[in-house]
């Protein structure tokens, strides 16, 4: 009777999902449509980075069922070679659940067009944080990191330090190999070497500073208080016109334009005459080439 219940024990403990993993809900596709021929290498590697994201711990912290961050991964395949090189763009979304409703947040909404890897169906997909010798795999944990440093920083100040640093350190080692794009200073401004470097220097503090108070103090304010809320909101963007001053082609301000604009615009509706004027002098200021989704703001 001992040992059955013993092994009733081990099972359940065996069978029990570690609470820590799994900090990811995340949905991958690898669109091919533009590729003639034969594509199951392609279902193969959708599989492949599916398990590689979900099944991965990659963080200590402890994450409920309900807490797991919901995100997204298009991989769009423009080009493939013959000795399976591909070219590709990658469309990056996160978001998070605003507190006590049903209402989810986005925090990052990202189109990144110098992904070219090679890739060899059925070939194991493993992350090595001291060395990479595989740039898809490179470039889907960078913007993981940067999706668990924006996710943290929009609950604790500052609070994705240190997943920003890890992003980082992807930069830095994938700067070593000369025929991997999307890495290095001045070659784009729009790169992940851009996001990476906005996101760790010192300026960084005033957009990441912002982002929590937004989303802590903000929006998961709303549903107790809207009208503190929005107030918060409201407070605390001409923080942006602050890391303009200092970095005027941050690549935060149009990271911010991307995933937070119409959510900004939609939290305006409710505001004062006055507020709405300010704001959409503000923001047009800020985002010249934005004005048509500003219109509301002017009524």
């Amino acid at each position: 009777m001992i040992k059955k219940l013993l092994f009733l024990i081990l099972v359940v403990l065996f069978f029990v999902p570690d609470s820590n993993a799994q900090e990811l809900n995340a949905t991958l596709t690898v669109n091919s449509d533009k590729i003639e021929g034969n594509r199951t290498v392609f279902a193969t590697l959708e599989r492949a980075l599916n398990n590689f994201i979900n099944t991965k711990q990659w963080t200590d912290a402890t994450f409920g069922i309900n807490e797991r961050i919901d995100c997204t991964f298009l991989i769009i395949v423009n080009e493939m070679s013959s000795d399976n090189s591909f070219r590709a763009e990658l469309q990056v979304q996160a978001r998070r659940p605003v507190y006590n409703s049903a209402y989810t947040t986005t925090l990052i909404n990202y189109r990144d067009t110098q992904l070219d890897f090679d890739y060899t169906e059925y070939e194991p997909l493993e992350y090595n944080e001291y060395t990479l010798d595989n740039n898809l795999v490179a470039t889907i944990t960078f913007y993981i990191y940067t999706i668990l440093g924006l996710d943290f920083d929009s609950f604790s100040p500052r609070g994705g330090t240190a997943f920003h640093q890890q992003a980082q350190q992807i930069v830095n080692l994938a700067q070593s190999q000369s025929a991997w794009t999307g890495w290095r200073a001045f070659e784009s401004n729009r790169n992940r070497h851009a996001v990476s470097t906005a996101l760790t220097e010192n300026t960084a503090d005033i957009f990441r500073d912002m982002w929590y108070t937004y989303h802590r103090w903000g929006l998961d304010e709303m549903a107790a208080n809207p009208d503190r809320g929005r107030t918060t909101v409201l407070e605390v963007l001409p923080a942006l016109e602050e890391l303009r001053s200092a970095r005027p082609n941050s690549i935060l301000l149009q990271m911010f334009v991307d995933s937070k604009l119409d959510e900004v615009i939609a939290i305006y509706s409710k505001a004062t005459v006055t507020e709405k004027q300010a704001g959409y002098k503000m923001l047009t200021n800020l985002f010249p080439t934005q004005t048509t989704r500003l219109e509301p703001l002017k009524n």
